[in-house]
C-alpha cells in the first residue's frame, strides 16, 4: 500500500539464527538494514531491504565429501570440499517471474515477504559440487526447522554465479578476497538440484563458446527453465555502486542477545551428518544406507526404520539389533522402495504401518515364511490402503497356509538319501576323491527337491556329511 512502512517480522528471527548456527556461522551482536536499489518488474518498490553490508551472521562453512556426491577431483587431500559461507542475511523476497513463450508473467504474492539468503564463497568448481552443496544446505535447514519444504515445493531457491577462465590464465574478477576469477553471470531462482546442475553446465558452455568466438562475457542476470539447453538474458548485472546501497531509514538496527544465541545453540536439533554417523554406528548399517534413509522424504524413512527395528526386537527379543536393522533397511529401501516406484506412489500416500512391516520381517527372520512369500504379502498390504480394514500379516500367512513346517530328522535323512542314490558320480567324487567342496551340490539338490524354505542349508550339509563321511 502507498505509504506503508516496513516492520521487522520477529517470527523470522529464531529460524534465521538456527539456520546460521547449522551452517557454522558466527552470530553478530548488532546488524543493520540496507536498501538495494534497482528497477525491475520483480521489485515494485524500486528497492529491496537487505543486510548486505551488515548481516546478522558471518563466516560459516559447509563441508562436503564423496558421500555427498562430490567428484574426487573437487576434494582436497583429506577427502573434503570446504565451501565457505560468507554471510547469512535477512531480506525481502521479490516477485516470481514466469516465462511464457516470449513474454513474462509476474506473480507478486510473495513480494516483500521475509526470507534468509545464504551467500557462499567461490569455492565450488563443478556443477556436481554445486548441486551437492545446495542439497547439503537444504538438509541442514530442514533439520533445524527453518525450511519446511524442499526446493521442488518452493521452500528453497538457488541463485548461482558462473565464471570461467582459460587454463593457466588469471582472471581479473575478485570476490570477497578470492582473486583471479573470470567475469561472472548470475542465474536466478533455480528450483531443483537438477536445475542447479544443468543450468551451470549450460551457462559454462555458453561462456566457453563466447570466448572461443572472440567475444567477451558480459556481467548479467540470466534465467533458466528446466528442460532448456541454454540460459536466457533477463537484465544487465549491476555492481555494488549501481545498486546505490544506503541504510534503511525506517528500520532500527537489530540487536541479538548472547543468551538467546546460546539457548538456540544448546537446543539445536541433530544435524544430518551427525544423524547419519549415529544411525550407522548404532544400528550397524552402512553410511550409504544411513544417508539414503536420512535424505528421503524429509527423514521420514529413517524414523520409520527405527520404529520397525524396535517392533522386530519386541517380537523377537533374541534378535541382535544389527540383524534387525539391516533387514529393516533392506526392506524399506529395496522392497518397499521398489513397490513405490513401480506403482508410481509417493511415500506420503502409503498406508503401511511400521508394525505391519516389522511383522513381515520378523516372520522371515524367524523362518516362519520365505522372503519370496513376504514380498508377495508386502505388495498386498501396500495395495490395500485401508489400514483399519485390511488383515494383519499373521492373518494373511495363516489364511493362506503359508507358514513353513520344519522337516524332522527322519525327513532330512530320507531326502538326503534320495539325492545320494541318484548321484553315484558325485558320491564317488566326495567319498573316493575327497572333493568335499561338492557337498554343497548335494545341499542344493535337497533344497531344490523340497518345499521352498523348508530345508536349512547348514542342517542339510550336516546330514549329507553324516551319510557320506561317517566318523
Amino acid at each position: 500500500m502507498p505509504g506503508a512502512q516496513p516492520r521487522f517480522q520477529k517470527a523470522t528471527l529464531l529460524p534465521a539464527i538456527r539456520s546460521a548456527l547449522a551452517l557454522g556461522c558466527e552470530i553478530q551482536r548488532k546488524s543493520g538494514w540496507d536498501r538495494k536499489h534497482y528497477f525491475h518488474w520483480d521489485q515494485p518498490n524500486g528497492y529491496q531491504i537487505t543486510q548486505y553490508y551488515s548481516p546478522f551472521a558471518k563466516d560459516g562453512a559447509v563441508v562436503l565429501t564423496a558421500e555427498d556426491g562430490v567428484l574426487a577431483a573437487d576434494l582436497d587431500a583429506n577427502g573434503e570440499l570446504r565451501v565457505g559461507v560468507k554471510q547469512v542475511q535477512m531480506e525481502q523476497d521479490t516477485a516470481k517471474t514466469i516465462a511464457h513463450g516470449n513474454s513474462y508473467h509476474v506473480d507478486l504474492n510473495r513480494a516483500g515477504l521475509p526470507l534468509i539468503e545464504v551467500i557462499s564463497l567461490p569455492h565450488i568448481h563443478s556443477p556436481q559440487a554445486a548441486a551437492a552443496y545446495v542439497r547439503k544446505v537444504q538438509g541442514a535447514l530442514k533439520a533445524v526447522d527453518a525450511c519446511t519444504t524442499g526446493m521442488e515445493a518452493g521452500g528453497l531457491r538457488a541463485d548461482v554465479n558462473v565464471s570461467i577462465k582459460g587454463k593457466g590464465e588469471v582472471g581479473r574478477g575478485e570476490y570477497s578476497g578470492v582473486v583471479g576469477l573470470g567475469q561472472r553471470t548470475e542465474i536466478k531462482n533455480l528450483s531443483s538440484f537438477r536445475a542447479v546442475e544443468d543450468a551451470i553446465v549450460a551457462e559454462r558452455d555458453r561462456q566457453i563458446a563466447v570466448l572461443e568466438s572472440g567475444g567477451f562475457v558480459e556481467g548479467e542476470t540470466r534465467g533458466w527453465t528446466l528442460g532448456d539447453t541454454e540460459t536466457r538474458r533477463l537484465r544487465g548485472k549491476e555492481g555494488e555502486v549501481d545498486y546505490r546501497y544506503m541504510p534503511d531509514a525506517d528500520l532500527p538496527p537489530l540487536f541479538i542477545g548472547n543468551d538467546l544465541v546460546q539457548m538456540l545453540r544448546e537446543t539445536l536439533p541433530e544435524l544430518p551428518d551427525r544423524t547419519v554417523a549415529r544411525v550407522a554406528k548404532e544400528y550397524g548399517i552402512t553410511l550409504k544406507d544411513a544417508r539414503t534413509l536420512a535424505s528421503l522424504d524429509d527423514g521420514d524413512r529413517l524414523e520409520f526404520m527405527e520404529e520397525v527395528v524396535a517392533s522386530i526386537i519386541a517380537r523377537l527379543p533374541q534378535t541382535p539389533m544389527q540383524v534387525a536393522a539391516k533387514a529393516a533397511t533392506n526392506w524399506i529401501l529395496m522392497e518397499l522402495g521398489g513397490l513405490l516406484t513401480t506403482s508410481n506412489t509417493n511415500w506420503q500416500e502409503i498406508r503401511l504401518t511400521s508394525q505391519e512391516l516389522a511383522d513381515l520381517i520378523a516372520n522371515v527372520l524367524d523362518k516362519q515364511i520365505t522372503a519370496r512369500v513376504a514380498k508377495q504379502l508386502l505388495a498386498v498390504l501396500v495395495e490395500n490402503k485401508d489400514s483399519n480394514a485390511r488383515p494383519s500379516a499373521d492373518v494373511l500367512i495363516d489364511e493362506g497356509d503359508l507358514r513353513l513346517q520344519p522337516l524332522s530328522e527322519e525327513e532330512y535323512r530320507a531326502l538326503a538319501q534320495k539325492v545320494i542314490d541318484g548321484s553315484p558320480g558325485m558320491v564317488a567324487a566326495v567319498v573316493e576323491k575327497g572333493q568335499k567342496g561338492k557337498l554343497m551340490w548335494f545341499v542344493g539338490q535337497m533344497v531344490r527337491n523340497s518345499k521352498e524354505g523348508t530345508v536349512e542349508p547348514q542342517k542339510a550339509r550336516e546330514v549329507i556329511e553324516a551319510l557320506l563321511l561317517p566318523g
